[in-house]
């Protein structure tokens, strides 16, 4: 692999990861249009840990929080302070992305892999996020949440592991159907990210150790470029949605989605 196309992944990671325009479709899309061999499942997994370092250290106070109350409360669930409930929160939120990826784990997922389902998963859930963007209320934060939020939102999350439907889109969009403020909304599903891509980024780390899945030199220029993409997309997307809602990504999804599809069933040839 080129350190080109290394750059250019890890670019097309931080970017999108955080965005509800699905970084994985991204991801996958660039061996499909372009001249670049596929990368493969643990190259996009590899990428996606700077992504997580980038998490930790924006939130960095809110983690702070976290490890504060869990050990006041002696880690016992807890939803009374605000750290404990949204470590619990988040640890809900998780278990059904667990239960889900383990048992698709023997299966294989490159089926899935395709340009059609990318973007007819752009497209439909780029829809679905509008929808929820714009029909219905923005009066709850995270301190209003309950486990049952966290659970739902954790259920969606699941589809995420279908190409193109985008993580933090799809658990935005049920934040914001369940009336999570956009801005709460996002913070929570960056955070729901740590556990979930931090399961994976061990299990691709254990694949390079044991059979050298890929360089690790290649995965480690991969983490440090996206770091640093990641941390700057977070930024402007929070600054961003101070004010703003979500429907430049929605524009974006429909016209990239239509573009995929188009392309996928024939009528667009290079």
């Amino acid at each position: 692999m080129s350190l080109l196309q290394i750059i250019i992944l890890s670019l097309i990671q931080g970017i999108t990861e955080f965005l509800p325009v699905s970084s994985s479709g991204h991801l996958i899309l660039l061996s499909k249009l372009t001249s670049f061999p596929d990368q493969g499942l643990d190259m996009d997994i590899a990428v996606h840990i700077g992504s997580i370092f980038a998490v930790m250290i924006y939130f960095a106070k809110d983690i702070w929080i976290i490890l504060r109350d869990l050990l006041k409360t002696k880690f016992i669930p807890n939803f009374q302070t605000y750290g404990s409930r949204l470590f619990w929160l988040i640890v809900i939120g998780t278990l059904p992305a667990i239960a889900v990826g383990l048992a698709l784990h023997h299966h294989g997922m490159d089926a899935l892999r395709s340009t059609k389902v990318i973007g007819w998963n752009i497209f439909i859930f780029g829809i679905l996020l509008w929808l929820a963007d714009n029909y219905t209320l923005s009066i709850r934060k995270i301190e209003n949440m309950d486990w049952k939020d966290a659970l739902i939102i954790g259920l969606a999350q699941c589809l995420a592991l279908i190409p193109g439907t985008s993580r933090s889109g799809i658990t935005i969009t049920m934040s914001r159907l369940l009336g999570i403020e956009r801005r709460e909304a996002a913070k929570f599903c960056m955070l729901l990210s740590v556990p979930a891509i931090s399961g994976a980024g061990l299990l691709v780390l254990y694949r390079i150790m044991r059979y050298g899945s890929i360089s690790t030199d290649i995965a480690l220029q991969g983490i440090i470029f996206s770091f640093a993409a990641s941390f700057a997309a977070i930024w402007v997307m929070m600054k961003w949605l101070k004010t703003r809602t979500f429907l430049p990504f929605v524009i974006y999804r429909i016209v990239l989605g239509t573009f995929l599809l188009l392309y996928s069933y024939g009528y667009i040839v290079f």
